[in-house]
């Protein structure tokens, strides 16, 4: 690999969480605005998010899902109506007091999430057991006053969608739960070459007025976790509170079941951290608004105008670089960029009927002749999928730590960053022993077993479950 950093890159080795910054920055992802903690989203960090959308919405219909769109504002009277919810997101909550010139009747909160939007709504429109289940999704921004933010990772107000169903039965909305949860796996893994760790989150991390939340755990390159999507098993809890009844076949009322599922730009923010290096942004193909940067070296129009053509008959996005910065600066701004694949055509290459092909995730070059350009790049972006996912599935691998007792435990955490699988009792006082002693929260539940003593306490332990720091 190309050990030439960028001079507006400081090292990860250096500084990470400055190397994260200059990466977001550098590769024109996004901007600083005069809101406090919210961030302007660069054309293209939004292309990403475009891609991210479009692959999720697709697959949101194929498993029978619309879209709607709720109300940015919600009265207080509403809000407070679910108590456990209320207390859940009471420390984030941006309220609304006046409107125009006047002093508003009832206090609004700025959207944090929409359960009680949905459940207000659902209470008028289900009637029958024929109305069920309802499978909806929103595409919205929410606002969450957050008291430290970085691009992506955290932000005040946020992109994201939240799906909310209500089914009329508990199995087919836990079924629903899980199945989102393999959507939001599916998309991680395949699609942003992120391997993930999927399970059930603890009784103190799960979602406030959820009965069971489920997480997917990505390790940065760091050995910090991100939890980049979650889905949640409402029970009826929500809907009792509501007062959302149906009638069954027959005839009696009762109250359905619900689920709440959603995932952010925060992802953005794990693909810089998992796969980007020194020189910048490193995109895996399937998510690449751009797969092939062209650098075009000299004279060369005649061959960009033939390869452009084929590139755009075989749909493979691409950009060319006529700027008239030098070669370097445009090889350097290619990588920053992260494009999956360089495509140098020069003059001097071509009078041997050759162009330079340059994967950026390695930064390995290979000539080929000029007529087998572009099949070569086909048989390229998904070998690059394929090895980007692999990487990044080793490095967290090595980052994987178990402890059987609290001396090791201890030792992991003093030593290195990274998810220390071990066993628990389930008692929260362990789990916040733990985090006070160690700053590693639970990350998720894996199993349920019947062997094995809490690495906190000693007691029979109940879980297999993932402790880690967290962005």
């Amino acid at each position: 690999m190309n050990e030439k950093k960028n001079e507006k890159i400081t090292s990860r080795e250096v500084d990470f969480a400055k190397w994260y910054t200059d990466v977001c920055k550098a590769a024109d992802l996004v901007d600083y605005s005069s809101v406090k903690g919210s961030m302007i989203i660069r054309p293209y960090g939004y292309a990403i998010w475009e891609n991210i959308v479009a692959i999720l919405d697709k697959k949101f219909k194929e498993t029978g899902h619309q879209n709607v769109q709720m109300p940015m504002f919600i009265p207080e009277s509403l809000f407070n109506i679910e108590k456990e919810h209320v207390e859940g997101f009471a420390p984030e909550v941006a309220w609304v007091t006046q409107g125009g010139k006047e002093e508003l009747e009832e206090r609004m909160i700025v959207r944090p999430t929409s359960e009680v939007l949905f459940c207000e709504h659902f209470k008028k429109i289900i009637k029958s057991y024929r109305d069920l289940p309802l499978l909806y999704n929103q595409w919205c921004t929410i606002v969450r006053w957050e008291k430290e933010t970085r691009p992506f990772l955290r932000s005040r107000e946020i992109l994201w969608q939240e799906g909310h169903t209500m089914h009329a039965t508990a199995e087919e909305a836990k079924e629903e739960t899980l199945r989102m949860l393999g959507v939001y796996r599916d998309l991680q893994e395949n699609f942003l070459a992120i391997p993930v760790i999927v399970g059930k989150k603890t009784e103190k991390e799960k979602f406030a007025g959820a009965e069971a939340s489920y997480t997917i755990e990505a390790m940065m390159w760091d050995g910090i976790a991100l939890q980049n999507g979650t889905s949640h098993y409402f029970g009826n809890g929500f809907a009792k509170a509501f007062g959302i009844q149906f009638l069954n076949k027959n005839n009696e009322l009762e109250t359905p079941y619900q689920t709440s599922w959603g995932v952010t730009t925060r992802m953005i923010g794990s693909i810089i951290m998992v796969h980007g290096d020194d020189h910048g942004l490193v995109l895996p193909p399937n998510i690449a608004p751009t797969k092939v940067a062209i650098i075009p070296i000299g004279e060369v129009e005649e061959t960009v105008d033939s390869l452009t053509k084929e590139l755009s008959e075989k749909e493979i996005s691409y950009m060319v670089d006529r700027t008239d910065k030098s070669p370097g600066f445009k090889f350097a701004e290619a990588e920053v960029k992260g494009y999956p694949i360089r495509l140098e055509v020069g003059k001097r290459d071509l009078e041997n009927g050759e162009v330079t092909i340059v994967r950026r995730d390695t930064l390995e070059k290979q000539k080929v002749a000029k007529e087998k350009a572009v099949s070569t790049i086909l048989e390229l972006l998904p070998v690059i999928q394929k090895e980007m996912l692999e990487r990044a599935r080793v490095r967290r691998d090595s980052m994987i730590y178990e402890a059987s007792t609290y001396e090791e435990f201890l030792d992991h955490t003093r030593k290195h960053n990274g998810f220390i699988k071990t066993r628990w009792c389930g008692d929260e006082a362990c789990e916040l022993k733990i985090k006070e002693d160690t700053t590693y929260k639970s990350r998720c539940i894996i199993r349920e077993v019947e062997d094995g003593k809490c690495v906190c306490c000693g007691k029979d332990a109940k879980y297999e479950i993932y402790f880690g720091k967290q962005y």
